[in-house]
């Protein structure tokens, strides 16, 4: 090994060409630190078989699990508990080897079962938080369940003893500098933008039925942190007032995306609902847009960033943001755009909606 190489280990979810933002960072975090001169083992899931493969100084090991329900609590619980024990167990040699343990919020809960190795190993860490659990389940609540409440302080706890943790954003530093966690050992690393925009891309031919239409674009997971009927009620009334100019082109998985397609067909609203393209024809989708839509419910600022905001401003074009001031997607689209093609609105401003969808479409 070179001195001062580290040999290091990677735990997180769905490895490509599963869909998962998490294990595609972190194939890119783990290419980064093996040109360092680092000697690599990421461990991760794939949804069609087990493999090994060796690239430089990078062994990744896709461990065999089979997808879950996400709607389904009892059995999505049971499916992450097994999860984390595969995880760990497939990974035991490399675990012990290691000099550092790095993992993610992704699977959940993971912090439960690697601290508590690495605290009696001595083992450094580095925790990337990916997800906030159980924050983000907790602000589906009106009133938090006890249980909930104890499991929650026992997550400071573990987070409280991680060596260094990175945040993906300045909204998570305030939410985990409130919570007790020391400002030297709380580092910024924005994820990367997962795709990139070379001049060779081309955009990919629209859904017929919107082809005469401008494309207001949704790619990703539309689930329950993200809000819906703000847009869907501004969307109609810019229909009512614009309608023959844009259409929505759900690209997306999640309930909400579930509930926005009912919502759009009961309405009678133009749209078209696809299901998620493979990475390497993102590019393609993404520029075919005329407006990208992102949405997060407020209580979810700081415990939620939509990955998808850096593709879309990769790709030049212009960004719908419905979600508070307070969140990074805003200060990084702020950052990047003008008011002709960023838009931000609050979640419940339907009216502000079509007058914000009129600007970036050129209608006002």
């Amino acid at each position: 090994m070179i001195k001062g190489s580290k040999k290091i280990l990677i735990l997180c979810d769905w490895l490509p060409p599963d869909f998962g933002a998490v294990g595609q960072y972190a194939v890119g975090f783990a290419k980064a630190l093996a040109e360092q001169g680092h000697d690599v083992n990421l461990f991760g899931f794939s949804s069609t078989s087990s493999s090994t493969t060796k690239e430089g100084n990078v062994l990744t090991r896709r461990i065999h699990r089979s997808q879950y329900d996400r709607g389904n609590f009892i059995k999505r619980a049971f499916w992450t508990f097994g999860a984390n024990i595969a995880l760990l167990f497939a990974a035991r040699r490399e675990f012990f080897a290691a000099d550092e343990i790095r993992f993610t919020g992704s699977p959940p809960y993971l912090i439960h079962f690697v601290m508590p190795l690495a605290f009696v190993f001595r083992k450094k860490t580095r925790y990337r938080i990916t997800d906030f659990h159980p924050e983000c389940l907790m602000a589906t609540y009106e009133k938090v369940p006890f249980w909930m409440k104890a499991l929650h302080r026992l997550t400071l706890a573990w987070r409280r003893r991680v060596s260094v943790i990175e945040v993906l954003g300045e909204d998570q530093r305030r939410h985990i500098m409130a919570a007790g966690i020391a400002a030297d050992r709380v580092e910024l690393l924005r994820d990367p933008s997962p795709i990139s925009f070379d001049g060779k891309h081309v955009a990919t031919e629209v859904p017929e039925s919107l082809r005469k239409r401008k494309i207001i674009l949704y790619s990703g997971n539309w689930g329950v942190a993200h809000d819906h009927l703000t847009f869907v009620e501004g969307f109609e009334a810019f229909c009512r007032e614009n309608p023959d100019v844009a259409g929505v082109w759900l690209n997306a998985t999640g309930g909400r995306a579930d509930l926005v397609e009912a919502e759009l067909k009961g309405r009678g609203l133009p749209f078209v609902r696809t299901r998620p393209v493979p990475l390497e024809q993102l590019p393609a989708v993404l520029l075919a847009a005329d407006v990208h839509l992102i949405t997060l419910v407020d209580r979810f600022v700081g415990y939620v960033l939509p990955s998808k905001v850096y593709a879309c401003i990769a790709s030049n074009k212009p960004i719908l943001f419905i979600g508070s001031r307070g969140s990074d997607v805003h200060l990084l689209s702020e950052q990047q755009r003008n008011e002709n093609s960023y838009q931000q609105v609050s979640v419940g401003d339907s009216r502000q909606v079509r007058i914000a969808l009129e600007r970036l479409l050129g209608v006002a």
